[in-house]
């Protein structure tokens, strides 16, 4: 079979991440990629651990000379967001991504391409499998559902890991070492329906908001970008300033950490109100492509009449509170750090919004690395749901990573990167959630950091993986590990 990366190095590393890019690996659908790191071990003759979660720690002895070194643990996860353009043909349970090269870049075509996080598994196994490379005791710590909440690293069992060095590499920045991340939480808020018959002179009419960029929602949530939940919520409230209407369905995004490349609803309108529908939506476009002229430069609003039968349509009540609800729910950077310049402090992004058989669900990634404004945000989901007479529940919680005063594994960090790039690191804190926040609970003595190679557009489909900046930090983990002596 030909490999698309077999001319790049590092070898190893690409070679596995290409691999990985066969394996079907979404959020909650891991069992292929981790029985595939099972039989990697067994292959080789390390000592592997698959729990109940399919969370994967595999352990390799020190090298010569390092066989009573401090054990490290190196850390990704092996999930991935699946994501896709619309008018892409692509079955992520069974289709490899389609890897393409662009200049210094590897990316999919037409989807996400699974470098956060494959690249840190690829670069763990590139380790692993080596005979040339000296570094201390290992623990490779793959993790699984990292993208929809940790749960991988929820049910990890302590016990398993004895290292007291943890080395993330989930982060997407060259020359940062991360030493502090926000917590986070998902919320939900689901909305009645009250179902009415649908009018048979009714007209159809599909609204969708499409040209966004979206992306990351802790890395990119700053940057501005549109959320196509939120702005469909604007377009139906100014909607209905102009004309009555029902709504048949609501739709828009679909994943809760992902920025909303797009919204939709299916709006009924009586036919003396065509065009004055058309010229509220021109409006309202103009509105949009203005306010995010320098980062969705392409957004626009499709309208569409639709040749379909609808049987049924939410009552007024309910459109009411739809639309309340999606005008109310907080949205992007809520409060900036007072501490580290242009951190992020806390944010929300209203990922899916969803029409169910009896609810309209609205789904958020709340993230702070203050866990007082974590739960303020919560709290505000909460009054929105018991005031609409909904419903608000929150899961996949977990905790901040505070900076630590005094770091071993920082300061080899710091000390092998100066040698190597004749210049300083950066140390940083990230508004994304990592591991690392559970970690410090499960492990009170553990000395951690986060790096990573450039990533772009993580969690798009014009998600981007730097070649060259891949060599670099797998030549820096490679020092770094030898220093650990």
């Amino acid at each position: 079979m030909t490999r698309v990366l077999e001319n790049l190095t590092p070898e190893k590393v690409f070679y596995y991440f290409e691999d990985l890019t066969r394996i079907p690996r979404c959020s909650g659908e891991e069992k292929k990629v981790s029985d595939y790191l099972v039989n990697f071990a067994k292959e080789r003759g390390l000592e592997v651990i698959q729990d109940e979660a399919l969370n994967i720690i595999i352990k390799k002895p020190g090298t010569k000379g390092y066989e009573n070194s401090p054990t490290v643990v190196l850390q990704g996860h092996m999930d991935m967001v699946c994501e896709k353009e619309a008018d892409v043909d692509h079955d992520f349970s069974k289709d490899p991504i389609k890897l393409q090269i662009d200049g210094d870049y590897i990316k999919g075509t037409g989807t996400t391409l699974g470098a956060d996080n494959g690249i840190a598994v690829a670069m763990c196994l590139a380790i692993l499998d080596s005979n040339d490379i000296s570094h201390p005791p290992l623990e490779v710590l793959v993790t699984t559902s990292e993208e929809t909440g940790m749960n991988g690293a929820i049910a990890l069992d302590p016990k398993h890991i004895n290292g007291k060095i943890l080395i993330n590499i989930d982060s997407e920045e060259e020359g940062k070492l991360l030493v502090s991340c926000a917590g986070g939480e998902r919320d939900k808020v689901e909305i009645p329906i009250v179902w009415e018959k649908a009018k048979e002179d009714k007209i159809p009419y599909l609204l969708e908001i499409v040209g966004l960029k979206g992306g990351h929602s802790g890395m990119e949530i700053d940057r501005g970008r549109g959320n196509g939940n939120k702005l469909m919520g604007r377009l139906l409230y100014k909607l209905k300033k102009e004309i009555d209407y029902s709504i048949g369905k609501i739709e828009g995004g679909a994943k809760t950490n992902a920025i909303p490349r797009s919204g939709e609803a299916l709006v009924l309108i009586d036919e003396k109100d065509e065009l004055n529908l058309k010229k509220v939506v021109k409006k309202v476009e103009e509105e949009f492509k203005n306010e995010l002229k320098s980062t969705d430069e392409n957004v626009r609003i499709e309208v569409n009449k639709k040749e379909i039968n609808i049987d049924k349509v939410f009552s007024n009540e309910t459109t009411r509170k739809v639309i309340t609800t999606l005008m109310l729910i907080p949205n992007g950077v809520q409060t900036m750090s007072k501490e580290i310049e242009g951190l992020v402090e806390s944010s929300n992004n209203l990922g899916i919004v969803k029409t169910l058989e009896d609810v309209v669900s609205f789904e958020s990634s709340i993230r702070s690395s203050v866990r007082s404004l974590k739960e303020d945000m919560a709290n505000k989901m909460a009054i929105i749901a018991e005031m609409l007479g909904g419903n608000w529940e929150r899961y996949a919680s977990y905790p901040e990573w505070q900076y630590e005063k005094d770091s071993y594994i920082r300061e080899v960090f710091q000390k092998v990167y100066k040698e190597k790039f004749g210049e300083e690191i950066e140390i940083s804190a990230i508004h994304a959630g990592l591991e690392c926040g559970l970690f410090t609970e499960k492990f009170k003595e553990m000395d951690m950091v986060s790096f990573g190679p450039n990533m772009y557009d993580v969690h798009t489909p014009g998600e981007k993986l730097s070649i060259s900046s891949t060599k670099n930090m797998w030549e820096l983990l490679v020092e770094v590990l030898k220093e650990i002596k």
